[in-house]
């Protein structure tokens, strides 16, 4: 033990601290150099899976389970009926260099749809930094176009979209005494969390609470200015995250329409996203297996004469959900708070 402690007299956390830093800034140039690098790659992926019928459809189906724990059957039937494409951008990156590489938008296209009236949908996440030290996604909810009835959020995504507007009218984005707020923590309150719609995802705010431009330009100025102390040697002192209970007064988990938001979000723009190819092709080797487990005696004598071929795609997808979803048995388990 007290070699130990002599070690970590040796090694301060100001040192690991500033190590730390060094590779996070080394993981961003990379994400900056790949971005540029591969655009004129993703172009030529997207003109060719153009003349792909149903591909983002199927990747969607052959997605892992922190994608498809959220897409439930409703879902599904949306993507296979009008779902046309997925695309990502780094949206701080693309206005100057000097933006963040871990902003990013994700917009998913439609055609003509008996859900909702809007053929794309873009959901902005910006990554900041809070005040007291918190890095993270958050995101503005986005305003969805539902035809009469047709909400699979049972309305989650127009109440957060309605509070957020509404905080904005007042100036205080962490207000709790907007009638919004009640209407929206009553919605949370009855939601069943197991069978939220994937679209609910639209709504999302944060995984804590949202962060301005503002604070986080003021936040990255100390963040930089602590660490240029550091490499001086001098001791510095870090602003301390605020607790459970503090984050449970100040925090807006109580009307947040969608757990887990930023993951999904991290998900669809560094894994899907990239190797949507690696998907879609899971998807065409999950349908031959499938097909190959089916009784083909049954199979002829449930057939009514018509020598039609089998839709193999449609044995993957179904426009329904395939047959053992992981959203059967409920979305990814909620992270914990860091």
């Amino acid at each position: 033990m007290a070699e130990e402690n002599e070690v970590m007299s040796q090694v301060t956390y100001e040192e690991l601290a500033s190590i730390e830093s060094e590779f996070e800034d080394i993981d961003n140039e990379i994400m900056k150099k790949q971005y540029e690098m591969s655009k004129a790659a993703y172009a030529k992926r997207a003109a060719a899976i153009s003349k792909i019928p149903n591909f983002w459809p199927l990747v969607i189906e052959a997605s892992p389970p922190e994608i498809d724990g959220f897409v439930h059957p409703q879902d599904s039937k949306i993507f296979a009926d009008s779902l046309t494409n997925i695309s990502v951008t780094r949206h701080e990156l693309d206005a100057t260099p000097q933006g963040h590489p871990r902003s990013v938008t994700i917009t998913l296209d439609f055609k003509e749809n008996d859900f909702f009236t809007d053929s794309s949908l873009s959901k902005k996440f910006w990554y900041r930094r809070a005040q007291d030290g918190w890095v993270g996604l958050v995101s503005e909810p986005v305003k969805i176009n539902w035809k009469k009835g047709q909400d699979p959020t049972e309305g989650l995504v127009d109440g957060a979209h309605a509070l957020f507007e509404a905080r904005k009218k007042t100036g205080d984005m962490a207000s709790k005494g907007l009638p919004e707020y009640t209407a929206l923590k009553k919605k949370t309150e009855h939601s069943n969390g197991q069978n939220t719609s994937f679209f609910s995802w639209f709504g999302f705010v944060s995984s804590r609470r949202w962060v301005s431009a503002e604070e986080a330009k003021k936040a990255d100025a100390e963040h930089t200015s602590r660490l240029e102390a550091r490499k001086r040697g001098e001791k510095v002192e870090v602003p301390e995250e605020e607790d459970d209970e503090e984050d449970e007064d100040n925090g807006d988990q109580a009307v947040e329409v969608f757990d887990n938001g930023d993951d999904l979000a991290t998900t669809l723009a560094e894994e899907i996203w990239p190797n949507a190819i690696k998907y879609f092709t899971q998807a065409q080797e999950m349908g031959d297996e499938e097909l190959s487990e089916l009784d083909f005696e049954d199979m002829e004598e449930d057939d009514d004469g018509d020598d039609e071929p089998v839709d193999i795609r449609a044995l993957v997808a179904d426009k329904g959900g395939k047959s053992k979803r992981q959203s059967d048995a409920g979305p990814p388990a909620k992270k914990q708070k860091k």
